[in-house]
């Protein structure tokens, strides 16, 4: 799929019910996230809207983070999903999904922390994440959170990645 030149326009906005099925397509798509039902999708956009972040490129959906607050802890933004369209990858997109993010509920619902698990072989997690934590000069622990043997469909251990405070 060719990557457009150059983006006229990025917007980012809280997804709504429309966004549902982009989000779905765009996890199935990424070939390496775990794929919910497209259920699932609609009740993210429509019930952790204000925790997410989708990217519109040209008025084409480019990207989405989907996270919440942690209900025992207010303050930290645990982060569900990173995705980016094949068509807008390597525009470092990802990266500013998240500090849109981040920033928005710093300000508006005191977020501190940041939160994500990741397994041990995606590198490129790794690599968005602790870029995240160096440019806002946070410390970030990692630790491990769930086993494989967890999982009860084969899936690898996964690490949880614990940034802040910021």
């Amino acid at each position: 799929m060719p990557r457009p030149e150059s983006a006229t326009r990025v917007d980012f906005r809280s997804p709504d019910l429309e966004d549902g099925q982009h989000l779905w397509r765009m996890a199935r798509d990424s070939r390496v996230l775990d794929v919910n039902t497209s259920y699932a999708y609609l009740l993210w956009a429509r019930d952790f809207a204000t925790t997410s972040v989708i990217a519109t490129v040209d008025d084409d959906p480019g990207g989405f983070v989907t996270g919440y607050r942690r209900p025992d802890e207010p303050e930290t933004l645990m982060i569900w999903q990173v995705a980016v369209d094949e068509r807008h990858r390597g525009q470092g997109l990802a990266r500013r999904m998240l500090d849109e993010l981040v920033d928005r509920l710093a300000v508006d619902q005191g977020v501190r922390h940041l939160e994500t698990t990741i397994t041990a072989d995606n590198s490129a997690s790794i690599a968005l994440f602790t870029s995240f934590a160096n440019a806002r000069n946070a410390p970030i622990e990692r630790t491990p959170l769930f086993e494989a043997a967890m999982f009860p469909d084969g899936h690898d251990a996964e690490l949880l990645f614990r940034i802040g405070p910021f």
